[in-house]
C-alpha cells in the first residue's frame, strides 16, 4: 500500500515554469519547479518539505539576476506578493519582508519623515535582493541601517542576527549561509515631517540619467574603488556596442539593453566583451554586479 504524506503548505508550485516574465530583462529559460508560497509563514512549512538535496533559488522582482537560457534544475522560490509586511515597531525602526519592495520602504518611512530613507526609492528591487547585495543609491546603503536580520535556513528553520554575523562592503554580504527573510532598519529621523517631496527629486536625477522604461537590470558592473564603471566604458567607446539583441546603452554606459530577443548567452557575451576591453584600455578588472545564475 503506498501511503502519502501530508502536504504542508498552500502556495502554488508550477513545473518547468518560464523564468524571462519574472525578470527586468525579460531573459530566462524555464525552472524545473517555481514556487509561489501564500506568506513566509507558508514558505517555512514548504521548505521543510523540500528534498533537502534541492537547489532553492530565490527571486524578488528579478532586476538583478540573469537567468541561464535553458532549464534550471532548481526550485525557484518568488517572494514577490508573499512576503509583503511593513510595520513601523518602535520610535526609529522599520521591520519589512524580504518581498517588500525597496520604493515601497523609501516611501513608508518618508511619510514618517525618515528622509534618511529616500535613497531606497532608486533601488529598483525587494528587501531581500538589497539586504543580500547591500544595494545602494544617491550616496546611500542598505546595511548602513540594518539593526537586525530574519534569516530562512534551507531547511526552513527560522533566525535571527545581528549585522555583527556579517561581512558586509560594497555590494558584497557575506555570511550565514540562509536567506534573508526581512530586515529591521534603523532611522532616527523616524516621527518627523512628511519628507516624500525628497523622493521625487531623487527619482528625477535618476529618470534625468538612467535608461529607465527599457529592459534592463541596473547597474551590470559594480564601481572600482574611485572611479565609475560607465565612465570606463563609455571611455572604452563601448555605448552602443551589442551582441545579438542585447546592447550597451547609449545613454548609460553601465547598463545592458534587451532591444528585442536577447538571450543570457548574448548577455554574457557582452559582459565579457566589456571586461576585456575596460582591462586593456584602462588596466581595471570590472566585476559583475548583477546575479548571474549558472
Amino acid at each position: 500500500m503506498t501511503t502519502h504524506r501530508e502536504k504542508h503548505w498552500q502556495g502554488e508550485l508550477l513545473l518547468d515554469h518560464s523564468l524571462s516574465r519574472y525578470t527586468s530583462w525579460q531573459i530566462g529559460g524555464v525552472a524545473r519547479q517555481f514556487y509561489k508560497p501564500v506568506n513566509l509563514e507558508d514558505c517555512v512549512h514548504f521548505l521543510a518539505d523540500l528534498p533537502k538535496d534541492r537547489r532553492v533559488v530565490f527571486l524578488g522582482l528579478g532586476s538583478n539576476i540573469l537567468f541561464p537560457d535553458g532549464v534550471l534544475n532548481a526550485t525557484v522560490i518568488s517572494t514577490r506578493g508573499a512576503f509583503t509586511q511593513l510595520d513601523q515597531i518602535d520610535a526609529v525602526s522599520i521591520r519589512a519582508e524580504a518581498g517588500v519592495t525597496c520604493s515601497k520602504l523609501a516611501k513608508f518611512a518618508a511619510a514618517r519623515g525618515a528622509e534618511s530613507a529616500a535613497f531606497f526609492a532608486g533601488i529598483p528591487g525587494t528587501v531581500g535582493g538589497a539586504l543580500a547585495m547591500n544595494a545602494g543609491a544617491f550616496g546611500g546603503e542598505t546595511w548602513q541601517h540594518v539593526q537586525a536580520v530574519e534569516c530562512l535556513a534551507r531547511d526552513g528553520s527560522r533566525q535571527t542576527y545581528t549585522p555583527q554575523a556579517f561581512q558586509v562592503s560594497y555590494r558584497s554580504v557575506l555570511g550565514p549561509d540562509a536567506f534573508f527573510s526581512a530586515g529591521i532598519f534603523k532611522f532616527p529621523d523616524l516621527n518627523g515631517p512628511d519628507v516624500r517631496a525628497a523622493i521625487k527629486t531623487l527619482l528625477k536625477q535618476r529618470n534625468d540619467t538612467q535608461p529607465i522604461g527599457t529592459f534592463n537590470c541596473g547597474s551590470v558592473f559594480r564601481n572600482p574603488e574611485g572611479d565609475y564603471a560607465a565612465r570606463l566604458i563609455e571611455a572604452a567607446n563601448l555605448k552602443g556596442a551589442r551582441v545579438g539583441d542585447a546592447q550597451v546603452s547609449e545613454q548609460h554606459a553601465n547598463f545592458i539593453l534587451n532591444v528585442g530577443q536577447a538571450t543570457a548567452q548574448d548577455v554574457r557575451a557582452l559582459m565579457s566583451k566589456i571586461q576585456s576591453a575596460v582591462a586593456e584600455t584602462h588596466g581595471v578588472d570590472l566585476v559583475p554586479e548583477v546575479h548571474v545564475i549558472e
